[in-house]
């Protein structure tokens, strides 16, 4: 499992890091854009809102325990990076002991959080029935799905992404395939789509405990007064409560996109649930270079060297901007395609095609903000990614009071866009602290 520090931080050991889980990562978007397109296959839009309304919902549940594989790779890299493998197999405990529970908690708390979720929602009476019904199908594999952000988390800070692809592929693919089967082979509809996520989330629970089974071999994952102990514990927590926090503002910002949208009307709703496929897509995919910056950079500071955690920042980030420049022209060239296929509905269509410019601005204009998330959270400045984030949250707020009741749906879009600059600029400032931390 050792990804020592001392290894030399070159572009064939980033690209072994990062193109497995721009492969995975990509596996995850396209699981809604299937579903959405699937769905789409009923020619009406209602539907279509409401797996976009019901699918925001519950991401953004679990986006929220995000912390939990963001933390995980940070410290584990770190606990690599200073060649400590009792440490780094605990942390793999502590992830799932801290997954199950939150996952348990989401189930027993759901009528509230779903109350809640609805209460905020403008959508339609017809849309809401459809998403509670969505909903009250996912909420169950919760505990599958957080638990297996810790599980994705170290294997990432050990390197060992190729499991991770392979683990998506497996997750996914049996959704996909499970998606088709329920909604056109069964005429399930939007509960069909439920299920199949709830399926594959558990079934990738289980594989992902099986590439986790060397730690197992090894006595440190249940050495209780170690994983248990009171200062790696409070040390995990101020980790975790830190991009908890930042993972609340991130989730503000897209939930109430798609609740702005809604107050368009149904076919805006469902036009803007099918053009965020593609800012998933293009996100998911840079995040496998911010991955590759996360385990670099985290056994950079572990093992106490400004140099090394410099070219790790700086080559993960070059191939990145490449990468986004590629995505730009891919959406530029073939988006309205994409369009066609995703629903039937040609209101939706030519509604989304009105838009589809923004998809192409914005993996240029993310690259910044999402490359510097990889490198904080490498270094574990969860604080410094908590504060931006809450800045980065107000501004994009305050643009959407300014800018949406005069230019309506493109100026929720162009406030999201501009989201990302603020985040981008403020993290950038900070970054210097992090090269002087190497030096203590």
């Amino acid at each position: 499992m050792n990804a020592p520090a001392a290894r030399a931080i070159t572009h064939r050991r980033i690209l072994a890091i990062a193109l497995p889980i721009v492969l995975s990562n990509a596996t995850v978007p396209l699981l809604g854009v299937v579903d959405t397109g699937v769905i789409g296959q009923l020619g009406d839009p209602v539907p279509i809102g409401a797996v976009g309304i019901g699918a925001v919902i519950i991401s953004a549940i679990y986006w929220i325990f995000g912390f939990l594989r963001m933390g995980t790779t940070g410290m584990t890299s770190q606990a690599l990076g200073a060649e400590d493998q009792g440490e780094a197999d605990a942390l793999l405990s502590r992830a799932l002991i801290i997954g199950v529970a939150c996952g348990l908690a989401v189930i027993v708390l759901q009528p509230l959080i779903f109350a809640a979720a609805f209460q905020l929602s403008p959508a339609s009476a017809e849309v809401e029935s459809l998403a509670r019904d969505y909903l009250q199908v996912r909420v169950w594999s919760a505990p599958a799905a957080i638990a297996l952000y810790g599980i994705t988390g170290w294997l990432i800070a050990a390197e060992r992404t190729k499991a991770v692809l392979v683990l998506q592929v497996w997750m996914n693919g049996l959704n996909i395939l499970l998606s088709f089967a329920f909604v056109i082979g069964l005429a399930w509809g939007v509960t069909g789509v439920a299920l199949s996520s709830f399926i594959a989330e558990w079934a990738g629970l289980a594989v992902g405990l099986w590439f986790c089974r060397g730690a197992c071999a090894r006595p440190f994952w249940r050495e209780w007064p170690r994983v248990l102990d009171r200062t790696r514990l409070l040390a995990m927590a101020a980790v975790n409560g830190d991009i908890f926090l930042r993972s609340l503002f991130l989730q503000a910002i897209f939930v109430s996109f798609l609740f702005f949208g809604a107050d368009f009307g149904d076919v805006p709703l469902a036009a803007n649930q099918i053009l965020l496929q593609f800012l998933y897509v293009t996100s998911y995919a840079l995040d496998g270079f911010a991955f590759g910056a996360e385990t670099l950079v985290g056994n950079a500071m572990g093992a106490k060297d400004r140099a090394r955690l410099r070219r790790a920042a700086v080559l993960n980030s070059v191939w990145a901007g490449g990468i986004m420049v590629i995505f730009a022209v891919g959406v530029a060239l073939f988006g309205a395609g994409v369009i066609d296929l995703m629903t039937t509905s040609e209101e939706v269509r030519a509604v989304a095609k009105v838009y589809l410019p923004w998809m192409i601005a914005a993996p240029v204009i993310g690259v910044a903000c999402w490359m510097l998330d990889g490198i904080f959270i490498g270094a574990t400045r969860t604080a410094d990614m908590r504060n931006m984030m809450a800045i980065s949250t107000a501004f994009y707020f305050a643009a959407v009071w300014v800018l949406a009741p005069a230019f309506e749906n493109h100026g929720l879009w162009a406030a999201l866009i501009l989201s990302f600059v603020a985040r981008g600029v403020t993290l950038g400032l900070r970054y210097p602290a992090l090269e002087r931390a190497t030096e203590v």
